[in-house]
């Protein structure tokens, strides 16, 4: 890699962090600036999650790391025109082990030329590496790929970057049975979807978390702030957390009518017998009183018609939510 001077470095630092002067922040309101902090904050959040969701496949299927040794390595055939889950990797003289530095899943570049902009020392990317690297502060650099199909790309979009979407129910009718009440906009067109649902689990509050007096110097003040905090820890809940029951495939079928079939089923020919989804779902309509049914959930992406029979969708979702789908065979 080329020579790299202090001066150019620190001003490459700069360039990369983006972090405002003081002054900049002086100008900045407070309350806007909290904001913006936690809006950062959550945004980073988000980022490292999603990071750690893409390390956790790589390490599922275990993949070996190759050492990076010269540009010839990404102009490879196989590296040229490939799409994939890849990961760059470094070790120190200190220790051995490599640890990651990035993972990505790269579904719209290909995987050679996304490389290539990692070793590249004009690219933002390539500048931390190469820096890190004359510094001393790495001793080698490595990475790891995964090729993947446009449709298991898709698949992994639907898993990280699609929401939820909550199916409401009706009353119950006719003693205890409950419809589904599918929302608009569900596309008229080939793509994959999700069903999943709901589990909410309630635990105790950490001892380290009791409630504590108001300072006695601020009676007569209420801290909102104190007093919120308080009484949402008195009972903690975890987040919704929903869990991914079966996966569908429209290739045959529009999204719009796989959702229709599913959630449509005549709930008075429900039979016991029935298995899979629309056993489930059909079960969960019939309700005792009293009771809600489960919260039920959907999410969908559109693939071209095409592409959906390549790859092992079931499998790729799978690895990415690391427990198998209840009604997937």
């Amino acid at each position: 890699m080329e020579e790299y001077s202090q001066e150019d470095w620190g001003n490459h630092s700069q360039d990369l962090h983006g972090y405002p002067t003081d002054q900049e922040l002086d100008e900045i309101p407070v309350t806007k600036r909290t904001l913006k902090i936690k809006q950062e904050s959550s945004e980073e959040a988000q980022k490292r999650d999603i990071m750690q969701n893409i390390v956790q496949i790589l390490e599922s299927v275990q993949l070996k790391w190759e050492l990076f040794q010269s540009w010839t390595d990404f102009s490879r055939l196989h590296l040229s025109n490939k799409l994939a889950i890849f990961g760059i990797g470094y070790n120190t003289r200190w220790k051995e082990d490599i640890r990651y530095h990035y993972a990505e899943i790269s579904s719209q570049v290909p995987l050679g030329k996304r490389l290539r902009e990692y070793f590249n020392s004009e690219k933002p990317e390539g500048r931390i590496i190469m820096t890190r690297v004359q510094k001393m502060n790495w001793k080698n650099v490595y990475y790891k790929f995964l090729e993947i199909t446009i449709s298991e790309a898709r698949c992994l979009e639907l898993h990280m970057e699609i929401d939820w979407i909550p199916i409401a129910h009706s009353k119950p009718t006719g003693g205890n049975v409950v419809q589904y009440l599918l929302p608009g906009g569900i596309p008229k067109s080939p793509g994959l979807y999700a069903i999943g649902y709901e589990e909410c689990i309630e635990r105790p509050s950490s001892p380290h978390m009791e409630r504590r007096p108001l300072d006695p110097g601020k009676e007569g003040r209420v801290d909102l702030e104190t007093l919120s905090a308080q009484a949402s820890l008195q009972v903690e809940i975890e987040p919704t957390r929903i869990i991914y029951c079966y996966l569908g495939i429209a290739e045959v079928r529009t999204l719009q009518q796989c959702l229709f079939l599913h959630f449509q089923a005549n709930t008075k020919t429900f039979s016991k017998d029935w298995v899979g989804i629309n056993g489930f779902l059909s079960q969960n309509c019939i309700v005792d009183p009293g009771v809600s049914p489960k919260s039920i959930y959907i999410k969908f992406v559109e693939v071209e018609r095409d592409f959906l029979s390549a790859g092992s969708l079931v499998e790729c979702l799978e690895k990415a939510i690391g427990y198998p789908l209840k009604f997937n065979n």
